[in-house]
């Protein structure tokens, strides 16, 4: 996918020099990653939150490394390829339905805060009722889920008579994992759920009016802080794996219509999903290549330990 994403780029480039700008980038560019990489730790705090208080620690430092591995798939539709966490905190005891409760929940605030920052920009553009109606779905099935995980239940039943038993365990995980979220339905949960998810999204959101603050396009912050948010929902309700292209497609629109020319709207588009989704990316796959190294040093471990 990334490859396919740099080609494409090219492509769009070839005779127009839209990319001629990203030099513009490089002084700013490491400032953006740090802005993303606080975000990250803020929304691991959160997972280290909701994680205690089911009653089950974990090892900071292995631990980090493990939330960081599901960044390598977070370009899937709904972000689920982050369920790859599965594989590295299940030895550290805990179990796979508790990762399902704390990632639903986890995306579940994410879309509430993302639509608490959208607000201005959506409003300004007139498409807020829209993004609200996409919400309201979202959470209400999910709520749905979460009252009644019996419908999953039932389907994971219905696979299993008809001979497709990973799909029914995985649809009786998740309906382990939507009715577990209510353990973290009390106001001191709901509270710092919410606000280190706004820290979080708050982060990103600002690194982007860095980014235009840097190009001088001379738009306003409180609407500029508002405009990634606006285009991750759309993305996110393409339903395309990571938003790719409608993200940076919904974004370069808003630009425009700020009169924003074209060249700068995408350099800025493409400039803050380097710095967000492609630098976790990044991080997920060298996440992934020291825990595995850690599995197969367990592995040798526990063998020696038997020899």
């Amino acid at each position: 996918m990334t490859l396919a994403y740099v080609g494409l780029l090219l492509w769009v480039d070839r005779d127009r020099g839209l990319l001629a700008g990203f030099d513009r980038l490089h002084a700013l560019l490491p400032t953006l990653l740090v802005f993303s990489l606080a975000s990250y730790l803020a929304r691991y705090a959160r997972w280290c939150w909701l994680l205690a208080r089911a009653g089950t620690a974990i090892r900071p430092v292995r631990g980090l490394v493990a939330y960081l591995s599901g960044f390598a798939f977070t370009a899937t539709p709904g972000k689920v390829g982050e369920l790859l966490r599965i594989r590295y905190f299940q030895p550290m005891g805990v179990s796979p339905a508790l990762v399902v409760s704390a990632f639903v929940y986890e995306r579940l605030f994410d879309l509430l805060v993302v639509l608490c920052l959208a607000g201005i920009a959506a409003a300004g553009f007139g498409v807020f009722p829209v993004v609200v109606v996409f919400v309201v779905l979202v959470l209400s099935t999910a709520f749905l889920l979460v009252k009644y995980p019996n419908c999953l239940l039932h389907t994971a039943g219905y696979l299993e008579r008809h001979h497709l038993r990973r799909l029914a365990r995985l649809a009786e995980v998740f309906a382990r994992g939507f009715a577990n979220t209510a353990v973290w339905l009390t106001p001191l949960d709901l509270l710092v759920s919410f606000v280190t998810g706004l820290i979080a999204w708050g982060l990103t959101a600002y690194s982007f009016v860095l980014l235009l603050d840097q190009f001088g396009l001379g738009v306003p912050s409180l609407l500029a802080f508002s405009l990634y948010p606006t285009a991750m929902l759309a993305g996110a309700a393409s339903m395309l794996p990571g938003g790719i292209g409608s993200t940076e497609g919904v974004l370069i629109a808003l630009l425009a219509g700020l009169g924003v020319s074209l060249a700068n709207g995408t350099i800025a588009a493409i400039g803050i999903r380097i710095s967000t989704l492609w630098f976790a990316t990044l991080l997920g796959l060298v996440s992934i290549l020291v825990l595995e190294l850690f599995v197969k040093l367990d592995a040798k471990q526990n063998y020696l330990g038997h020899a």
